[in-house]
């Protein structure tokens, strides 16, 4: 391929990459072109409670059906079907990265087993004059390998899995009956997750809201690995998809707040580690938030004051 050429698809559309790179098989294409949306993205700080404008332009290859013909539409893949994958992704997590953006999104559709491969460009429109962008390409073949469909991996069960979180506050940290309250949780049918209060010393004040807020969430990360070195079996875990395994696998965990509230679409805001507690274990289906003794009774929260009320 000429020097020119090259330089042209590097640049190119991503219909006009498909058809230059085809599999050399019948298949059909379908599009979603300069799909806007206003959303909070990025690795900066500067990126952080602004809203920027997304472009998302996608191609998918579909394996041929008869729709055409039939005029049914039963047997097409739907426009829907990349537009709800973008939507979906973008309401689930607040996302660090184009490329990882990039990469669910390509997943997502390619759940579908009627999907073949496809492109996806994702493009900043304000950060600076022109637009910073990603391309990737993804299908179920790589080579002569055929990548399975997400239908046929290996799985852990799907089952939702409702943990019990507990709110265990300084008083409870701080004594010795530490160990027979984690005796009582670990030992619990359910999985259990310990939220935590802040850390007693005292913390360095912000003259802005955001920056008082990161110190709250890491005063109480502090506190976590403070358990953590209390008791071995207590494992700090600051991720969505760590705290599920965790879940799953019975391990003890303790949450590490930042990563998961500042990532979320619609996080709390300086809120009271009980109430971030609370919206936790909301975000988690959890069969219930228990507060452990020592804390006032908070409206609509059992308490429990000994652990063999567990």
């Amino acid at each position: 391929m000429p020097m020119s050429d090259e330089t042209y698809l590097a640049f190119a559309p991503p219909g006009a990459r498909s058809d230059a790179t085809s599999l050399g098989e019948s298949l059909d294409r379908i599009s979603v072109r300069d799909y806007l949306r206003e959303v909070e993205i990025g690795a900066f700080q500067a990126e952080r409670g602004v809203k920027q404008r997304i472009r998302f332009n996608v191609v998918l290859e579909v394996s041929h059906h008869a729709a055409a013909q039939t005029d049914d539409v039963d047997q097409v893949l739907s426009y829907d079907t990349i537009i709800e994958a973008i939507d979906a992704q973008l309401s689930n997590e607040r996302i660090n990265l184009l490329e990882t953006l990039a990469e669910r999104v390509a997943e997502r559709v390619l759940s579908n087993r009627k999907a073949v491969r496809v492109f996806v460009r994702i493009e900043k429109l304000d950060r600076i004059p022109g637009t910073l962008g990603v391309e990737i390409v993804r299908s179920r073949i790589e080579g002569a390998n055929v990548v399975r469909p997400v239908d046929d991996a290996p799985k852990v069960s799907d089952e939702a899995v409702h943990p019990l979180v507990i709110f265990l506050p300084n008083k409870v940290l701080h004594s010795d009956r530490l160990g027979d309250w984690l005796d009582a949780i670990a030992s619990h049918k359910t999985p259990a997750i310990i939220c935590l209060e802040a850390a007693i010393e005292a913390a360095p004040k912000a003259r802005v809201a955001a920056a008082g807020w990161r110190i709250e969430l890491l005063s109480i990360e502090q506190n976590a690995w403070v358990l953590a070195g209390r008791d071995k079996r207590c494992v700090v875990v600051d991720s969505r998809t760590e705290l599920d395994w965790a879940m799953k696998h019975g391990q003890l965990s303790v949450w590490a707040p930042s990563r998961i509230v500042l990532d979320a679409v619609d996080g709390p805001l300086q809120v009271s580690p009980i109430d971030l507690a609370n919206w936790f274990a909301a975000e988690f289906s959890a069969d219930e938030l228990v507060v452990l003794e020592g804390f006032d009774k908070a409206a609509g929260l059992h308490v429990i004051s000994t652990p063999s009320g567990l």
